[in-house]
């Protein structure tokens, strides 16, 4: 039997504000256990939670910048269960009433070889506060209770059960991560919580169109682990049922290590939680000039940004996507292209998507902290077009940049002179090296005359090497092309 895999996703974002979502207490990650958890956090008698705007600004942010409603009126409830790390004994979350309806988030990946598109529409976005967390490891065999993170703001982000392969789960929650980034409403540090990823797993027989019986693997904190996740817990439930089982809905957890998934507990229904308006909440009301202040401080979005990109730069759409694929990404992007002009924009693509990209992985830095400044990428993709080095001394002099560390505008020239990397374009230097190459090479001599075209490469690459890499290729080209007519 063929399967389907049907894939939804919530991701828990950490909300960049100073405070947390109730009251004044700081969100700073590493303080001491149990050092920023204030009365208000724990719900002592007494207290009453006070809404952060900041926290709502940054909803309302999200929720534009995926073309979704933003609700005039939202209602906070109480998600009411008991566990050791929630001291509430509830959690403030929205239920009936979210702050943000529907939206769309589009993203690209590799499919079958092809470069394709899709777009994954979202359910809701709403937001609630963190409960604490447990700590297992140095206490002699007892759990702690840190509830430094009880209360933190967090934008949980409900997708449509539209994604159908591990490959588009990551790349949906790489797109998401990248956006909640690029509009500054998240750090993005999967390591220390700021994005969690819970995905909800399910599997039916092809062109069945009710859905199966679905199973949520929790807080998965890196791509590498979805990627995984999925892909064990598919064959799980295919395996279990080609067996003659049942998936049971619940909640499960990921163990790299045995690259598994492990029942945490059985699924609870909105039932079990009880939900009931937080009596302490007023409904949060957002007017239309509140959306608009939001609108007018928000920074071009990367559809935008795209689509400018393929207009101005004539750049193909996959360049786009990639080069928006973080806002470091794009500004880099576009300070080399406005130090070195439009007509170096798809060569200025290229080595972004190349030896940058490739380096800054290798080396394990930001692009935003690169070596190599775009004013100084800028000028060497100049002196490529001039004429003055060509692509493969431009590699060499790219690592030469990229190890000298240096801020000085005109390091380019300065290694170009120093390691002696000009292009030979003299017609009399460069007749010299073919003319010692074809004697060289009278059986490439030999099959190019006797109409084996592609043996001129041999030559070509003889030619390059015996100039050590600098000479003019279009030029020596055309010159062994006219020597071997002759």
């Amino acid at each position: 039997m063929e399967w389907e895999v049907v894939i939804g996703v919530e991701n828990h974002v950490q909300l960049t504000t100073a405070s947390k979502i109730f009251s004044g207490s700081p969100t700073t990650f590493g303080a001491a256990p149990n050092t920023q958890a204030s009365p208000v956090d724990l719900a002592l008698p007494g207290v009453l939670p006070v809404m952060n705007k900041q926290a709502v600004d940054r909803a309302i942010r999200f929720g534009l910048a995926v073309g979704a409603k933003i609700a005039p009126a939202s209602i906070f409830a109480r998600k009411n269960y008991f566990y050791p790390d929630l001291p509430k004994g509830y959690q403030i979350s929205q239920f009936e009433d979210p702050v943000v309806i529907g939206g769309a988030v589009t993203f690209g990946y590799e499919k079958d070889g092809q470069f394709v598109t899709k777009t994954v529409n979202l359910t809701r976005a709403h937001l609630e506060e963190d409960a604490g967390k447990s700590l297992h490891e140095d206490y002699a065999g007892m759990s702690g209770i840190d509830l430094n993170r009880a209360g933190t703001p967090l934008l949980e982000i409900v997708s449509e059960p539209e994604i159908r392969s591990a490959a588009e789960a990551v790349a949906y929650c790489k797109a998401l991560h990248s956006l909640v980034m690029w509009l500054g409403v998240c750090d993005g540090n999967m390591q220390e919580g700021s994005f969690r990823c819970d995905i909800n797993v399910s599997v039916r027989p092809k062109g069945q169109t009710q859905f199966g019986t679905r199973c949520e693997i929790k807080n998965l904190n890196s791509f590498r682990f979805i990627e995984e996740a999925v892909h064990v817990e598919v064959r799980r439930q295919i395996e279990l049922i080609e067996d003659g089982g049942k998936v049971v809905q619940a909640t499960r957890l990921y163990d790299p290590d045995r690259k598994e998934t492990r029942e945490m507990r059985s699924k609870e229904d909105a039932q079990d939680y009880r939900y009931f308006p937080d009596p302490d909440l007023p409904p949060l009301v957002i007017s239309n000039t509140w959306i608009e202040q939001v609108k007018a401080a928000m920074p071009e979005l990367p559809d935008a940004m795209r689509a400018r990109f393929i207009s101005d730069y004539a750049l193909p759409e996959y360049d786009a996507l990639v080069l928006t694929a973080s806002k470091a990404m794009a500004t880099y992007f576009v300070a080399v292209v406005d130090a070195a002009g439009k007509d170096n924009a798809k060569a200025a693509a290229n080595w972004l998507m190349g030896d940058v990209s490739s380096t800054v992985n290798r080396e394990g830095v930001d692009i935003g902290e690169a070596p190599v400044k775009p004013a100084q990428l800028a000028l060497m993709l100049k002196r490529i077009a001039d004429g003055t080095i060509n692509n493969k001394t431009a590699k060499e002099l790219f690592a030469d940049m990229w190890a000298a560390k240096s801020d000085d505008d005109n390091l380019v020239d300065a290694l170009i002179e120093s390691k002696g990397l000009k292009q030979i374009s003299d017609t009399g230097a460069l007749e010299a090296i073919v003319d010692e190459v074809l004697a060289a090479n009278a059986k490439s001599v030999e099959q190019y005359r006797a109409g084996k075209e592609a043996a001129i490469n041999a030559l070509i690459g003889q030619a390059m090497k015996a100039s050590r890499g600098k000479a003019n290729p279009a030029q020596l080209t055309e010159l062994l092309k006219a020597k071997l007519a002759g």
